[in-house]
């Protein structure tokens, strides 16, 4: 097996991730510093992650209703509290996929599955992800109608997402919008509503793919079922050969 394979299937970290760790010279074979993403772990290799044995674990998925104030990372240097201190009770090492910011709430998946981890956030797969922005301003067709056909933010133009106007309360200057995108670049919820002129001020994500935050009350967590896991695979899978 591959060794960025092997870290993912380790619970480490997703595909990519293991990669940068072997580029940067974190993974060791046998005592041996590996940099070469061909290498392959043989029956018996001694595998280590920044000094660290990792071993082959279950696979596990939870759902976490995040809070805000808490940071979408399995470690801080800073030392504010992360999404894995939620979950004491789980013994596996899980990480989020994907990221909310710090101050954005909602429905956010921990898993120490690194190919699951990957289908879930890779743009061509398209999974849903919705979330509701409480805004400054006042929300309209014309003023939304451009993240419909895709804004471009650093270079680089999104994909078209989908808007529902929930609420406008003009005496306040304030809207509520739902919008929903496929993608999952740095901050990009806020950047896509700064840019038609809308400033986020509370933002949550309510689903991501079929899934909800129902019945779970911020800082609350669920594990998901293998039919829940199964729906998201196939989903991806739908939406790859499209």
């Amino acid at each position: 097996m591959r060794i960025n394979k092997y870290i993912a299937h380790a619970g480490i970290a997703s595909r990519r991730k293991a990669e940068e760790l072997i580029r940067q010279g974190k993974v060791s074979i046998n005592g041996q510093v590996v940099r070469e993403l061909a290498t392959n772990v043989k029956s018996g290799d001694r595998v280590e992650v920044e000094g660290q044995p990792i071993y082959n674990e279950e696979k596990v998925y939870y759902l976490l209703n995040k809070p805000r104030g808490v940071i979408s990372s399995v470690s801080d240097d800073k030392g504010r509290k992360t999404v894995v201190e939620l979950l004491p009770q789980v013994k596996e090492r899980i990480y989020p996929v994907g990221r909310l910011d710090w101050d954005t709430s909602g429905i956010l998946i921990l898993t120490n599955d690194g190919d699951f981890t990957d289908e879930m956030i890779h743009p061509r797969n398209e999974i849903d992800k919705v979330y509701v922005a409480r805004v400054k301003g006042l929300a309209n067709k014309e003023v939304l109608r451009p993240l419909t056909r895709g804004i471009e933010i650093e270079g680089r133009k999104t994909k078209p997402a989908v808007y529902e106007i929930i609420k406008v309360d003009p005496a306040k200057n304030r809207s509520v919008v739902q919008l929903t995108i496929h993608e999952g670049r740095n901050h990009q919820v806020k950047k896509m509503f700064q840019a038609v002129g809308l400033q986020v001020d509370k933002l949550s994500r309510t689903r991501f793919g079929h899934l909800d935050l129902t019945g779970l009350k911020p800082g609350e967590y669920r594990k998901l079922s293998k039919k829940e896991v199964s729906q998201l695979h196939t989903l991806a899978v739908t939406k790859t050969k499209k």
